[in-house]
């Protein structure tokens, strides 16, 4: 039972990744999922999630209009889409998991949650964009 993370690597500034967390040993649309990462010197932070019910999600200030995370429950996959990186994007990316109870159908996901909350973590996947 575990997430894992692929799909990072080295790009230039302005380019573009797409990360996958891909579940594997459980279903994750019982799931909020989160993407956090961190960078060398610096404190882990949420990047963004994702919510079960209407797939509503949140992101960091520092990403908003440039990052993009969907679901797809078919793939048993969340990804996270990143445009017009930043020397500043660089980190290892973890994704984790909240496993939320059937009858809480109104749960949202927060970012903060996942550094207590989490479930299931991933081992990361390396990001870094060169200026």
């Amino acid at each position: 039972v575990q997430v894992a993370e692929s799909g990072g690597g080295l790009v230039q500034t302005g380019g573009s990744l797409r990360l996958s967390c891909v579940a594997s040993g459980f279903n994750l649309d019982t799931y909020t999922i989160g993407w956090l990462r961190q960078a060398p010197g610096k404190e882990r932070e949420g990047v963004s999630c994702i919510s079960i019910n209407d797939g509503s999600s949140l992101y960091a200030d520092s990403v908003k209009g440039r990052f993009t995370i969907v679901r797809d429950n078919a793939k048993n996959t969340v990804f996270l889409q990143m445009n017009s990186l930043e020397p500043e994007d660089t980190g290892l990316y973890y994704c984790a998991a909240i496993s939320v109870p059937p009858w809480n159908t109104q749960y949202m996901c927060e970012l903060h949650h996942f550094d207590d909350d989490s479930d299931y973590w991933g081992q990361g996947t390396q990001v870094t964009v060169s200026s």
